[in-house]
């Protein structure tokens, strides 16, 4: 095995868990552990992979995208665990435009269809945080295509979830153009109503 490539299987492998599931399923600690709000798992995460991270954030490792597996690698690492390594840090959203941007490469090229499920999840994700409505849109309707091609009830059940929560997501883009909760983090100014919304239980996910 190439250093390349056990770097990339290190990722797939701590963040879903491994190919045990036949079905491409993860466990539904593992699940939950991507939402939550976890000082330990953050520095967890800091320690085995911030090094990483910075390389990737840097165009370092750029070339993963050159198969499958490598692509959904480089997006996790640029797109979900930036948000646990930089916490509350404008750092956490830097790297979106740049995991949106190979997201969408490897979707136009179908690499979806050829993924394990929870595989393909992920490479769906940056899309859902992307502030521009036509990924949004495109969120949704790939979440709900998937929900539909998986057959283990179990993981339709998390797509189907997926689809309701890129809605949520699609329908703040679509009302106010960008992400409110976002705004003291990255130093905008909220507008009236933004700051009205923000009061909303949930409205900060």
């Amino acid at each position: 095995m190439t250093p390349v490539m056990s770097e990339i299987d290190e990722v797939l492998s701590f963040w879903l868990g491994g190919d045990a599931d036949p079905a491409g399923d993860v466990s539904d600690e593992t699940f939950a552990r991507y939402w939550r709000k976890d000082p330990s798992f953050d520095a967890e995460l800091r320690e085995r992979f911030g090094a990483l991270a910075e390389r990737a954030a840097r165009g370092e490792l750029d070339a993963w995208a050159a198969t499958p597996r490598g692509r959904v690698a480089l997006v996790i690492l640029l797109d979900q665990l930036s948000r646990n390594l930089y916490r509350g840090d404008p750092k956490s959203f830097a790297q979106d435009d740049k995991a949106a941007a190979l997201a969408v490469a490897g979707l136009d090229a179908g690499e979806h269809r050829t993924l394990r499920p929870m595989q393909a999840y992920f490479l769906i994700m940056p899309l859902m945080h992307a502030e521009d409505l036509g990924l949004q849109e495109r969120c949704v309707e790939l979440f709900d295509e998937l929900a539909q091609f998986v057959s283990e009830p179990g993981l339709r059940k998390r797509f189907e979830g997926g689809a309701d929560f890129a809605r949520r997501h699609r329908d703040i883009v679509a009302r106010f153009g960008r992400f409110p909760h976002r705004n003291v983090t990255l130093s905008r100014a909220s507008t009236p109503e933004e700051l009205e919304f923000l009061k909303q239980p949930g409205s900060g996910f």
